[in-house]
């Protein structure tokens, strides 16, 4: 159901709603007028149990978006500045998504924003939620604030905003389901590809970030689980502040040889900048001629402006019509993550927070994310199994697993801590 057309609109987001409305926070879904496309809805509603579709009057769905608004260093580049709406607009789409499903199911939904401009003021955000009654939300949220998050009572958390792998292990929780891919999947993604074609041998290179060697990290690891080599392991330390200087470019292509020559001989060089701050420095100004990939280059990664196949277009059509620029991964994870909690109201017939909470963990449960593959939840630690896509700047490269990746019960778990390597018990 996730190819939904854009057919209904959260009431703030609508052309002729007043300033007041714009600048509230609870967007609940208003019915267009459509077209054929309801072909597919009423094929649900003959699927529904008798007597749903009566339940139009019930209550909505009431689901929260909570996340924080981190402050951002300036880009390295200024072609795509990071939106300010990013993530929200994602999620106002899947709320569209999943009203225009439940107006043939009897089921309605309503969106309730918070984003908080400092990390103190989150948790009195999400318990002012949790009073009013809400349970379910969506956090776009750092690795410490989830944790606090799923430490309140009755709330039931999808992260859609923390990559941490702990989060998915030692320091997972029953009640915190992930959207967003782990560092290991992501990595993991990239390894198959490079193993696949037999590029074997490995240059790393890491920032200072804490996210940075959180990602070289979850590459070695990958690195080691599919057979490859890194041969060099190397610290970027350069500032690239200089780059907007008239000779900046010719600092950078110093720098990045000077960086790289007399490395061993390896096949790729594999950079983690999560940051987006020096990565595609290094690009074109090695020492010897070798592709990138990671962080920057050759890129794992949720969702990608690139993606056309298995109905992608439509999506991408409709976000752009809607923010008015392209959707980005974490735009992507919010609709998923709208979508998911849709996708389980419909099947489990209930609009119940609780009911919806353990339809998500049943092995029933499957969501359709335009990428060619159903998607549901590991049972071992709630994370949201799903292809990798392997993009460059301009086109899609590849898609995770890679053909001949076996595994005994679905090759998406060959991404990430399978099972057997979990060290997650809250379960």
């Amino acid at each position: 159901m996730s190819g939904a057309s854009g057919l209904l609109s959260c009431w703030p987001c609508r052309q002729d709603a007043s300033p007041e409305q714009r600048r509230g926070g609870n967007h609940v879904a208003v019915l267009r007028p459509f077209g054929r496309r309801a072909l597919w809805a009423a094929a649900l509603l003959a699927a529904a149990p008798p007597g749903l579709g009566r339940a139009e009057e019930a209550p909505p769905l009431r689901i929260g978006y909570l996340a924080l608004k981190v402050p951002r260093p300036l880009p390295a580049s200024l072609v795509e500045p990071p939106p300010k709406d990013e993530g929200v607009q994602g999620a106002r789409l899947g709320l569209q998504d999943n009203a225009t499903t439940g107006r043939f199911t009897g089921q309605r939904f309503a969106l309730e924003e918070r984003r908080a401009e400092a990390a103190e003021e989150v948790m009195p955000a999400l318990r002012e939620m949790l009073g009013q009654g809400l349970r379910l939300v969506v956090a776009d949220l750092p690795a410490d604030l989830l944790l606090q998050a799923a430490a309140e009572p009755g709330a039931v958390l999808l992260n859609i905003g923390a990559p941490d792998d702990a989060l998915r292990n030692e320091s997972c929780r029953r009640n915190l389901f992930h959207v967003l891919p782990s560092r290991a999947m992501l990595t993991d993604a990239l390894a198959q590809y490079l193993a696949v074609k037999r590029w074997r041998t490995l240059f790393l290179a890491a920032g200072p970030g804490p996210g940075d060697q959180l990602y070289a990290e979850a590459m070695r690891r990958a690195a080691k689980k599919f057979g490859l080599r890194i041969v060099l392991d190397k610290p970027w330390t350069h500032d690239p502040g200089a780059q907007r200087t008239d000779t900046g470019h010719m600092s950078i292509a110093a720098e990045a040889a000077r960086f790289t020559q007399g490395a061993p001989a390896y096949d790729v060089l594999v950079v983690a900048d999560e940051a987006d701050d020096w990565g595609d420095s290094l690009a074109w100004r090695t020492t010897d001629p070798r592709p990138v990939a990671g962080t920057q280059g050759l890129t794992p990664t949720l969702w990608s402006p690139v993606h056309e196949q298995w109905g992608a277009t439509q999506l991408q059509r409709r976000f752009r019509a809607q923010a008015g620029r392209a959707m980005t991964p974490l735009d992507h994870a919010a609709w998923l993550a709208l979508r998911t909690i849709g996708e389980a109201a419909v099947r489990s017939h209930s609009t119940d927070p609780g009911a919806v909470a353990d339809y998500l963990r049943s092995p029933q449960f499957e969501v359709a994310g335009f990428k060619g593959a159903k998607l549901s939840f590991r049972d071992w630690d709630n994370q949201l199994r799903q292809p990798i896509l392997l993009a460059g700047p301009r086109s899609l490269v590849s898609v995770s697993p890679q053909p001949g990746f076996q595994h005994r019960t679905s090759e998406l778990d060959t991404l990430g801590a399978d099972r057997p390597e979990t060290q997650c018990r809250a379960s």
